[in-house]
């Protein structure tokens, strides 16, 4: 297929960017009729709420010129986020966008604008707009200029649709995952804290807090608490630290290999994944950020091997981030800047104690003891000393039983979604370039969802 490449500025209804109101930050309300869309809204992943500024109908008045039309694209200009793009979406209208954020509003009979934000969103733009914001001498930054002279593939509008329709099937697959894993996610956060922040089965047995599980599972758990030196505990539990639970299961926790084991040279393009503490985000190893190294490499360094319900945490920074190992990453290394925690074979419930470290008392500890003038270490015996409270083994394991199937979803759900992008990134270049029949690409997607 062979088409040509037009310049964006002579096919676009508006491009252009807004203002702060005049107040700033101050001037910004906690809810109002306009919403003030601001560069932390703005991903390539899509539009993101969270932070969503609001003002007052006096204040969009005076940003008329910037109002926003569901379908806009909206393009960072400035800063750190430059280059990020995504669609308006009419749930957040009525809006305008600050000086940060360009909307660019192609005409649509030349441009669809879902394709427009894919070509955007495809690596070679990306290279090519971060290159030239990188060029201002103060401050990372596109203008309108540069905007309007960028050159755009142009097939007909009919194909146009058609391929931004196989990208957009694509990425609401995605996004269903991620909403699966909020709410798989959000049930099992609930009943941790029910079960051992709030002692709900606890209260119920004691006959102040009505009871809500099913009788075989309330049998589970005392009805009365014990005085330790961390406070009350359920009777029967114990007041611990994640040192003796390590020893007692036959776990360990130790420190990952340090630079002189493994150096720059020996990761390669194709090999056993290494997880370090940039790829730990909310208690999970990101599969797409991990460096790799050769069989030969990881045999020697075969002792910072991971299993199922192994546990890693930061060693530097972010000490308090953690990520709990699934099956997927069984087989992977603890790498350079991260401690490795192993509950013991013997252990019930990984879960459970991911889960525990993760709450807010945990992560506040671990950030209270750490050490280091400059930036925040931990050591293996900061993590043997954090508090840690151990329930009955009856109830580790109904844990395990009911939550234990929740993360293994979130993990598939995970590797899904991630051989989805995979597929949307490596799909994306050539549906624009035409380069690859629509057919053949809904063929691709069909296999990526058997």
């Amino acid at each position: 297929m062979s088409f040509e490449w037009r310049r964006l500025g002579d096919h676009c209804l508006k491009i252009g960017s807004g203002a702060t109101p005049k107040g700033g930050k101050d001037a910004y309300l906690d809810s109002g009729p306009f919403t003030l869309i601001r560069s932390q809204n703005v991903y390539n992943d899509g539009f993101k709420p969270a932070g969503l500024a609001f003002i007052s109908t006096d204040q969009a008045k005076k940003l008329d010129g910037v109002s926003v039309e569901a379908g806009d694209v909206l393009l960072n200009i400035t800063g750190d986020s430059v280059a990020r793009v995504c669609l308006a979406h009419s749930q957040y209208l009525p809006a305008r966008v600050n000086q940060h954020v360009a909307i660019v509003r192609p005409n649509p009979s030349v441009f669809d604008s879902r394709f427009l934000r894919y070509f955007l969103a495809s690596p070679y733009q990306q290279d090519l707009m971060l290159g030239l914001a990188a060029a201002g001498a103060t401050r990372n930054a596109l203008t309108k200029g540069m905007i309007e002279d960028f050159k755009v593939p142009c097939p007909p509008i009919r194909e146009q649709k058609a391929s931004a329709d196989v990208l957009s099937a694509l990425d609401d697959r995605i996004a269903l995952l991620r909403e699966t894993n909020a709410t798989l996610e959000a049930i099992a956060q609930a009943l941790f804290k029910s079960w051992f922040v709030d002692f709900d089965p606890i209260h119920a047995n004691a006959g102040t807090r009505p009871a809500t599980l099913p009788p075989e599972l309330q049998a589970l758990f005392p009805s009365t608490f014990t005085e330790t030196a961390q406070g009350l505990v359920p009777e029967g539990w114990e007041a611990s630290v994640l040192g003796d639970i390590c020893r007692r299961y036959g776990g360990l926790i130790q420190t990952g290999p340090f630079g002189s084991q493994l150096h720059a040279s020996d990761y390669v393009a194709e090999g056993i994944p290494v997880v370090m503490p940039r790829d730990i985000v909310s208690r999970r190893v990101e599969q797409s950020t991990t460096a790799k190294i050769g069989k030969g490499d990881a045999l020697r360094l075969a002792k910072h091997y991971l299993k199922n319900g192994d546990i890693v945490f930061s060693r530097r920074g972010d000490v308090e981030k953690h990520a709990l190992i699934g099956g997927k990453e069984s087989g992977w290394l603890c790498g350079t800047g991260c401690l490795l925690v192993r509950p013991g074979k013997g252990f019930p419930s990984s879960s459970f104690l991911s889960r525990s470290l993760d709450q807010a008392a945990s992560r506040e500890w671990l950030v209270r003891h750490a050490v280091g003038a400059t930036m925040p270490n931990l050591n293996t015996s900061i993590l043997e000393a954090v508090p840690v409270l151990q329930p009955s083994t009856a109830v580790l394991i109904a844990f395990e039983k009911l939550v234990g199937h929740f993360e293994c979803s979130i993990s598939h759900n995970i590797d899904q979604a991630q051989t989805l992008s995979t597929l949307r990134d490596t799909l994306l270049p050539r549906l624009i370039s035409g380069q690859l029949r629509l057919s053949e690409a809904e063929t691709l997607i069909e296999e990526a969802g058997a």
